[in-house]
């Protein structure tokens, strides 16, 4: 299964991107978006959302092993 974004329909993502959707939207979503996207979705930059990654990857959220 391909994943598109919802918004502009940009596919082939990244796990890291996948796991960001789930864990900042829903472990349950079957719609992502993808980094530019969801930062605007959320009101942020992509560099926020790379920091983000980076963060729960140091915590170790197996949505980024």
């Amino acid at each position: 299964m391909k994943i598109k974004c919802v918004v502009c329909g940009r596919e082939d993502f990244d796990k890291d991107t996948i796991g960001l959707n789930k864990k900042l939207l829903s472990k349950n979503i079957t719609e992502f978006y993808c980094l530019d996207c969801l930062a605007s979705y959320l009101d942020c930059t992509v560099e926020d959302l790379q920091d983000k990654i980076e963060e729960f990857k140091e915590e170790g959220c197996i949505l980024f092993r």
